[in-house]
C-alpha cells in the first residue's frame, strides 16, 4: 500500500483566523495518528502564516509520530528545523507574496546552497526530499546532490483533472520522472492540489511511494469528517 501524509497547515490557518487556539494542529495530528496515517507534514514558513515554531516543536515531540517539516533554504528556518528535529525535511521553494506553492526548487540555480542544506540533515539521520517539477534533469540533480526523496508537484496535472482538460502530457512527464528518479535510486513521492480523481490516476504509477495531501482533506472534511476523507484516500491507495 502506498503511504499517506496528511498536511495540516489549513487546521492552523483555521486557528490563526480568530487569533486563538482552535482548532489546535497538535491535536489534529494526534487524531490523525490514531486513525491511521503514516505521517503529517507541516510547512514552518518564513512569515508563520499558518504553523507557527510552537506548533512544529510540539507536533515534531509527539511519540511515534514521523513528521516531514516542509522548509524553504533561508538560515533561519534551516536552524531552526535543525532544533525541532524532524523525521524528514522536505526543501520546497518559497515566495513570501504567493498564495501557495506555485512550483517545484530551481535545483541549478540552487545546486550548491541545497547541497550543502540537505548534508547538514542528513548527518542529523533525518530524511530528505526535495520539492521538484516533474522533469529529468531535476531529477538528475537530487540525485547528484545527496536527496534521500524528490516530492514530485502535481498542480499543474491536478488542475488539468479538475478543469476536465488534456492532462496525458503532464502524466507522461510525471511517469518518466517517477521511473527515471526510482532508477537513480531515489524514493518518489507526488503532493500539490491533489483530490480524490488525480490521486486515483497517480496511485496507478508503480514508482510513487508515498502521497502527501492537505487543502483537499482539510476543506472536504467540513463536509465529511476527516475520517471519512482518510478513509476514502486509503481506498484509493490501497
Amino acid at each position: 500500500m502506498k503511504r499517506l501524509g496528511v498536511n495540516i497547515d489549513h487546521v492552523a490557518t483555521l486557528r490563526n483566523a480568530r487569533g486563538e487556539y482552535h482548532p489546535d494542529p497538535c491535536y489534529a495530528a494526534k487524531f490523525l495518528k490514531k486513525i491511521g496515517i503514516d505521517s503529517i507534514t507541516i510547512h514552518l514558513r518564513e512569515d508563520r502564516r499558518h504553523i507557527k515554531d510552537s506548533d512544529a516543536k510540539k507536533i515534531c515531540s509527539i511519540k511515534d509520530l514521523l513528521v516531514n517539516l516542509e522548509i524553504s533554504t533561508r538560515n533561519e528556518i534551516v536552524k531552526n528545523a535543525l532544533k525541532i528535529k524532524p523525521n524528514y525535511i522536505c526543501i520546497v521553494p518559497e515566495n513570501r507574496k504567493e498564495i501557495t506553492t506555485e512550483g517545484g526548487l530551481d535545483l541549478k540555480k540552487n545546486k550548491n546552497k541545497i547541497k550543502k542544506i540537505l548534508k547538514l540533515f542528513k548527518d542529523k539521520r533525518i530524511r530528505t526530499s526535495l520539492f521538484i517539477n516533474p522533469s529529468l534533469k531535476d531529477i538528475k540533480i537530487a540525485d547528484e546532490i545527496g536527496a534521500d526523496c524528490v516530492e514530485i508537484h502535481t498542480g499543474k496535472f491536478a488542475n488539468l483533472v479538475k478543469s476536465r482538460k488534456n492532462f496525458q502530457n503532464e502524466l507522461k512527464r510525471i511517469k518518466n520522472s517517477s521511473k527515471f528518479g526510482n532508477l537513480m535510486g531515489l524514493e518518489i513521492h507526488a503532493g500539490h492540489g491533489l483530490d480524490y480523481e488525480a490521486t486515483k490516476i497517480l496511485s496507478r504509477v508503480d514508482e510513487i511511494k508515498e502521497f502527501n495531501i492537505g487543502h483537499f482533506i482539510i476543506g472536504e472534511s467540513v463536509f465529511f469528517g476527516i475520517r471519512k476523507v482518510i478513509n476514502n484516500f486509503k481506498k484509493i491507495l490501497s
